[in-house]
């Protein structure tokens, strides 16, 4: 009996926070030979990988046999520190059609690709063994390849349903595919967050949704977004088409490298208020607080490849309550977004040194007392700022979605359209922060009637004073 792949993941596109179980069997091997151990050559790059080179070669494995004389490996702690989350741009994507180095990825005109959001994963199996229990050990048999894997960064929930087939199973993340036909039933694919499909946005807020934008088979090129404006009473303002080409950010031909698998495009109005000539024209942006509009993803043959995203963007506060806006890293490797309109309070605690000043000159020719010294003094004084913020009445669709802001290891404060001096940084719009909400009921109509929820977040930098 040949060495072969017993058991790999269900599909092609997986998360890497799952259990990635691979299950390699050569009974005859592990029969007749002394100290066998089954090998496992592991590939992670960004582009099509090879096999026969080491180039994107990352680690060579081993077990030994289990009870069922195979071995079996999870690769999941080794592939979970390939990808991380995508906190800047790639510098083809422009911020008021101009191009920068340090783009936070939040804030990005039209497209951007990703960077560090997928990777590429490829298995060579081997089997070793000598022929006497002392003699030298040495590859026997032929060699297994995998198929190759497409590896997100994301993770599954216990309530994610996991799909078994002949032996194989996984998560069917085909639902993120541009394909309407791929999951029978579905009008289209979904974007890759659990986010509800109607989102509320103020009229100077960034944030940008996200795709896995692989050309899976033909019809299904993500040729265009299309975004559609209303008025509070739903008369059109204005359409206007963002075509994916390589100038706006995106890629004009589709290719195999992991940064156009997944694919951001801003289109919350502060993304749109750097660029679009449409969304500033008094046509549209006297109207649209109040109003709404409408996002589509769609193809050559202007069909719709993913659920329709209606933005609804706030009327001005009567109240005077300063919005914040958080941004945190969803289930799917990529960003999600809440503007708190209600009650903020924000608290300032200070921690610092101090130490016994002498009173007067101890070191010149003559003592000379000073009214400013002497005492306790400060040396130095660290501030750390917190948040506690408040939702608006919210649908049992948000109160499941905000389950993700508790969990998720990062979340930011996104600071709101602005003008920006030359040669600006851009590092004052994205803040990051800690949440320090530990504990989240989820509420539901039924139980709760209307639905609010309260969270607190903390600077994760403490302002540094003056030291003496």
């Amino acid at each position: 009996m040949a060495l072969t792949i017993e058991q790999n993941p269900l599909y092609t596109l997986n998360t890497v926070g799952q259990e990635v179980i691979f299950t390699a069997s050569d009974t005859t091997v592990v029969g007749t030979y002394f100290n066998v151990k089954y090998i496992a050559e592991v590939h992670i790059g960004s582009d099509t990988i090879n096999l026969a080179t080491t180039t994107d070669l990352v680690g060579t494995f081993k077990t030994t046999p289990n009870n069922a004389a195979v071995g079996m490996f999870d690769f999941r702690p080794i592939i979970e520190s390939f990808v991380s989350a995508d906190n800047l741009a790639p510098d083809t994507s422009e911020f008021k059609e101009v191009s920068y180095t340090n783009l936070p990825i939040h804030i990005i005109d039209k497209f951007s690709l990703n960077t560090n959001t997928v990777r590429y994963l490829k298995i060579r199996f081997k089997i070793e063994g000598s022929t006497t229990a002392s003699g030298t050990v040495a590859q026997v048999g032929s060699e297994e390849d995998s198929a190759q894997y497409t590896l997100i960064n994301g993770y599954l929930k216990r309530t994610d349903v996991i799909n078994l087939y002949a032996n194989n199973f996984g998560y069917n993340t085909s639902r993120f595919y541009l394909n309407p036909l791929i999951i029978q039933g579905d009008v289209a694919g979904n974007w890759l967050s659990n986010a509800p499909t109607t989102q509320y946005a103020n009229i100077l807020d960034y944030g940008n949704l996200a795709m896995y934008s692989a050309d899976i088979s033909s019809g299904t090129d993500l040729d265009k977004m299309v975004l559609i404006y209303f008025d509070s009473s739903g008369t059109q303002l204005g359409t206007e088409d963002i075509d994916n080409l390589d100038a706006n950010g995106g890629f004009t031909t589709y290719g195999t490298t992991t940064n156009k698998q997944v694919m951001y495009f801003g289109c919350f109005p502060a993304n749109l208020r750097n660029w679009s000539t449409l969304f500033n024209s008094p046509a549209v942006i006297d109207f649209i607080e109040g109003g709404y509009y409408k996002v589509y993803a769609r193809n050559s043959a202007n069909q719709n490849l993913l659920d329709i995203i209606t933005i609804n963007v706030n009327c001005p506060t009567l109240k005077g309550y300063d919005p914040i806006r958080l941004a945190w890293l969803n289930q799917w490797g990529a960003w999600d977004y809440y503007t708190f309109t209600m009650k903020s309070a924000k608290t300032t605690s200070t921690k610092g040194s101090t130490y016994e000043q002498l009173a007067g000159t101890w070191n010149e020719s003559i003592y000379l007392p000073s009214g400013y010294k002497g005492g306790k003094k400060a040396f130095r004084v660290n501030a750390t700022e917190k948040i506690s913020m408040n939702t608006d009445f919210v649908s049992e669709a948000e109160s499941e979605w905000f389950e993700e802001l508790i969990n998720s290891p990062e979340v930011y404060i996104l600071d709101s359209y602005q003008s920006d001096q030359s040669f600006s940084s851009l590092n004052n719009y994205v803040t990051p922060v800690r949440l320090t909400t530990s504990n989240f009921t989820k509420k539901t109509v039924a139980n709760d009637k209307l639905m609010q929820y309260t969270f607190e977040v903390e600077k994760s930098k403490t302002l540094r004073t003056q030291s003496v």
